[in-house]
């Protein structure tokens, strides 16, 4: 292996994640707009690129690797993708090649997924109400995500849930969501909202519910413990003694969680955003598409772009405005 990816504070990067397409079959209020955009094709990167770019950063450190989207699993051919990644795992090289999906394809996919080695996938799910599900997603349809679940279950994949904390929205449904986990062996992260893109007539504001005020809803029915675990991501960990189980916190507005920050975001155009909470960007699919026949240069340009990584980034809602707000959507970062 080359020398690792260390960053200007000191923090080794260890973790990519990989949006392989912006688009997405649901059309989630708090993610985009209904009425979306999405990039030409010929601006995307092929399966073979995204190949080579993932297999450089495995050889520069990475040995995490999470694929998302959009919905990636809507993106054609994407197994194949899954398929060559699985050489950087029989290698050893990477430790650990995962995913995160709306759930909607995995009914067909679990079991292909489990056979290239994925051994975890994230389902965002922040409903378990039929009506509210379609209002939330627009598109969507609730008993494809939980068939989707069963299969992933049944193929052998460990699903976390993640749920994104709506004030007005899923409050009620804080005990349901929790027991539903708990009852199918379930890891549950809640997820405060993000300010990032246009999505129209919705306000985060309004949205925005605090998990400060979540965790201490918990409090009123569970004996909460904190948990010291680190899976090497922002979520901060208790277990619910009456269950067992453990849930997460994902809080990049109360408390953010920048200072052991392990991870990369690489988009399905090629851009490196080196922080989630901000616009600096570097373009490597230049270096790439450039230069087919050595690494070298996307070698030179990972790196570059590694020494540019901030400390932290700035969401902030405090002042009862979007500051820090992101004019990319999530679907375009990678979630």
């Amino acid at each position: 292996m080359s020398q690792p990816l260390i960053d200007p504070f000191h923090r080794p990067i260890s973790y990519l994640r990989v949006s392989v397409t912006d688009r997405c079959d649901f059309r989630c209020v708090y993610c985009m707009s209904e009425n979306m955009s999405f990039l030409p094709k010929k601006e995307l990167l092929t399966l073979e690129e995204l190949d080579r770019m993932c297999s450089t950063f495995v050889k520069l450190g990475v040995e995490k690797l999470r694929i998302t989207g959009g919905e990636p699993l809507v993106r054609r051919d994407i197994m194949t993708f899954f398929q060559r990644m699985s050489r950087h795992l029989d290698s050893g090289a990477l430790k650990e090649l995962t995913l995160t999906t709306n759930g909607s394809q995995l009914a067909k996919y679990a079991q292909a997924l489990f056979d290239a080695g994925v051994r975890r996938v994230n389902v965002s799910l922040d409903t378990l109400d039929e009506t509210k599900f379609a209002d939330i997603t627009r598109w969507g349809r609730l008993k494809q995500v939980k068939e989707g679940i069963d299969a992933a279950q049944k193929a052998g994949l460990r699903v976390k849930i993640n749920a994104v904390a709506l004030k007005g929205f899923n409050e009620d449904e804080l005990l349901t969501i929790t027991e539903w986990c708990a009852e199918r062996d379930m890891d549950l992260t809640w997820i405060e909202v993000m300010p990032m893109g246009d999505i129209g007539n919705e306000d985060r504001l309004d949205q925005y519910w605090k998990l400060d005020d979540l965790r201490d809803r918990l409090r009123e029915t569970y004996t909460v413990t904190d948990l010291p675990d680190s899976t090497g991501g922002p979520a901060r960990y208790v277990r619910l003694e009456e269950t067992g189980q453990r849930i997460g916190f994902i809080t990049p507005l109360t408390h953010n969680f920048c200072e052991s920050c392990n991870r990369v975001r690489l988009t399905c155009t090629g851009e490196l955003f080196m922080c989630l909470g901000q616009e600096d960007n570097a373009d490597l699919r230049g270096a790439l598409r450039n230069h087919p026949d050595t690494e070298e240069p996307l070698e030179e340009a990972i790196r570059s772009a590694i020494l540019l990584k901030p400390k932290g980034h700035d969401f902030d809602y405090s002042r009862q405005i979007v500051d820090g707000k992101m004019s990319r959507h999530m679907s375009h970062t990678g979630g």
